[in-house]
């Protein structure tokens, strides 16, 4: 009896060491991809991916005037959720002209074009200043072969004083080891160098060589296999997209009542662009359902 007494004596003591030690230890860090989602938001802080549930975006045939620019993103991003060579897109231009609304249009059309064959492609928004994090990320996205990524910064571009771009441009491209085979990057910017213009022509005055500098400054936006140039419609333009909007949802304004409310809309916003059109549109009373969305 007192064998048995002292074996489950022992027992108790491992029993309550081991508990003791998992209180202590750190809890496990879950990377956000157990959850199999088709968007994710990286959480810098907490070095983790966060599940979106519903992706804001709009149907990618409503998105008029750039239809070069939707062929070729369309192309490169099939070609890369069939596994095959693609490259890293900067979409530059005017505020308001489609950019992001045409990353994520694309992102939705190739995986419903690839459902089937199970090619579904994850897309990921990291914010622009958490671009210094990129290099946990794709680690973390690299272990996850099985599936593939387009990481998306939105309104790209870098400020005086702000020394990130230089260590973007390895992660590119142009490190030994490169970007990881299952990850793209796109990105959207109004500038087409990505840095501010005093930004550069500072370097260039106090340079020793200005065109070394220049060329070191814009070698960022090299790095990108792809540059899509986004410019501002004309009236005619303008007046087409709320046309198409219009018809996509089913309002039964005169086609001229239409146009009348659409110019006094854009007077008032100092705009013609994507944005304002669907803008306006959002402002029509009886509005969809579907309209609940960003552009």
């Amino acid at each position: 009896m007192g064998d048995v007494r002292a074996d489950d004596e022992s027992r108790d003591v491992l029993l309550r060491i081991a508990e003791a030690l998992e209180r202590l230890a750190p809890p496990v860090c879950s990377s956000g991809l157990e959850k199999v989602a088709e968007g994710y938001m990286w959480s810098a802080a907490e070095t983790r991916l966060k599940p979106v549930a519903r992706i804001a975006r709009i149907d990618i045939e409503l998105l008029k005037r750039v239809d070069s620019q939707r062929e070729i993103l369309l192309d490169n991003t099939r070609r890369f959720a069939v596994g095959e060579s693609a490259n890293n897109a900067l979409l530059w231009g005017a505020r308001g002209t489609g950019k992001s609304s045409l990353v994520k249009a694309v992102h939705a059309a190739v995986n419903q074009e690839f459902a089937e064959a199970g090619a579904a492609v994850a897309l990921i928004e990291i914010q622009r200043e958490d671009i210094g994090t990129l290099p946990q990320l794709l680690a973390l996205l690299e272990a996850t072969k099985e599936r593939r990524f387009i990481l998306f910064c939105d309104d790209f571009s870098f400020d005086k004083g702000d020394a990130a771009y230089k260590s973007l441009k390895t992660l590119l491209d142009g490190g030994i080891a490169g970007r990881p085979e299952n990850v793209i990057f796109y990105a959207t910017s109004n500038r087409r160098h990505l840095l501010a213009r005093e930004m550069i022509e500072n370097e260039q005055a106090t340079s020793i060589t200005p065109g070394e500098a220049v060329e070191e400054n814009v070698s960022l936006s090299d790095r990108f296999g792809l540059w899509l140039g986004f410019y501002n419609v004309d009236q005619d333009g303008y007046l087409d997209m709320v046309l198409s909007y219009a018809e996509h949802f089913g309002f039964a304004l005169e086609p001229a009542e239409l146009k009348r409310l659409a110019l006094e809309w854009a007077m008032q916003r100092g705009s013609r662009s994507g944005r304002t059109a669907w803008q306006f549109i959002q402002s029509l009373p009886a509005k969809s359902p579907d309209l609940e969305t960003s552009y």
